[in-house]
């Protein structure tokens, strides 16, 4: 049996599906669906059980989830980088975090979770994901801090030599349509471009980069599920990874491969960037992705022009988006 935290959410129900087509199905999905359209997610998905995460983690507090558990893959969590109540953050990031790692290491399940690449601020102590340069972060927002507060807990605790966490950079695709304003430029640019016939991309306020020159690290859905899946088939492949593609592409990059994805000549209107991220604005961030190359993992990511074009032509432009 499997559990996966956040498995009705973006990258949790595109891993279940991922179970599924691998012939699993002894699946406990944990979340919250909430009033949104976030159930969509599992929709024709095959699973054991679906547990609201408060009681399940009322279970595993209470030791009554006699099930036998192969492992956990959690995901779940608040991503929010605008939410402010420390508190919850703490509680729902952090903590639960912490009580599910410690579950599995006394029982001896394959733990792993999701951190993020918030985690490492404004990048000015760059983006390696050596456990030994932890302690140089600092995040940016709350929902950075409570990620980074867990990867130094498993750290310090030496949790993070029998488990493995991952720092997940811009990930985009399929079954992130709930998300809101939490969902990718990728969809948001589609959609603009369906409705207006354009997308809007911020002007530079960096003599270094041009308009639309900001440059981030784009991964696609379906490639982070691989490496889940190769980190799944090897318990002893432990630590903290970065996850993106290890080459950064502009915003303007994004917005060519989707003109070209749609078939359409480019339209790109520049705008201005609020003045109050421009102090905090990253230009530049990119995954250094040998620690993950050096443990073995074989997968092979994505162009950004390669993903989208899945995204657009096997989703987006299909009346069943999801995947």
């Amino acid at each position: 049996m499997f559990i996966v935290t956040g498995g009705a959410g973006f990258i949790g129900s595109a891993f279940v599906r991922k179970l599924n087509d691998e012939g699993i199905s002894d699946i406990i999905i944990v979340d919250s669906l909430g009033s949104d359209q976030k159930w969509q997610n599992l929709n024709g998905k095959k699973f054991f059980d679906y547990i609201h995460k408060d009681k399940f983690l009322n279970l595993i507090e209470n030791d009554a989830l006699s099930l036998p558990i192969k492992g956990i893959i959690h995901l779940g969590a608040c991503s929010t980088t605008t939410e402010t109540d420390g508190e919850y953050m703490m509680s729902n990031n952090y903590r639960y975090t912490k009580i599910l790692a410690e579950w599995a290491l006394e029982r001896k399940v394959r733990f792993i979770y999701a951190s993020s690449a918030a985690t490492y601020g404004d990048g000015k102590s760059g983006y390696s994901d050596s456990e030994e340069n932890l302690e140089k972060f600092k995040p940016l927002n709350l929902y950075g801090f409570s990620k980074h507060a867990f990867d130094m807990c498993a750290f310090e605790t030496g949790a993070c030599q029998k488990i493995a966490g991952l720092k997940f950079f811009n990930v985009y695709g399929p079954n992130e349509y709930h998300k809101g304003d939490q969902a990718s430029v990728a969809f948001k640019g589609f959609n603009s471009i369906k409705s207006s016939g354009k997308i809007k991309l911020f002007k530079s306020h960096h003599q270094l980069y041009k308009d639309g020159e900001f440059y981030r690290d784009f991964i696609y859905v379906k490639d982070c599920l691989d490496v889940l899946w190769w980190l799944l088939n090897k318990p002893k492949v432990n630590g903290i990874f970065n996850l993106g593609t290890g080459k950064a592409s502009s915003w303007n990059d994004l917005a060519l491969a989707l003109f070209k994805a749609l078939n359409l000549e480019p339209n790109i209107e520049y705008i201005e960037m609020p003045e109050n991220i421009r102090n905090q604005y990253q230009y530049l961030t990119q995954a250094s992705m040998e620690k993950l190359k050096k443990a073995g993992c074989p997968v092979s990511f994505r162009t950004i022009e390669d993903g989208v074009k899945d995204y657009v032509e096997n989703y987006l432009e299909k009346e069943d988006r999801y995947y």
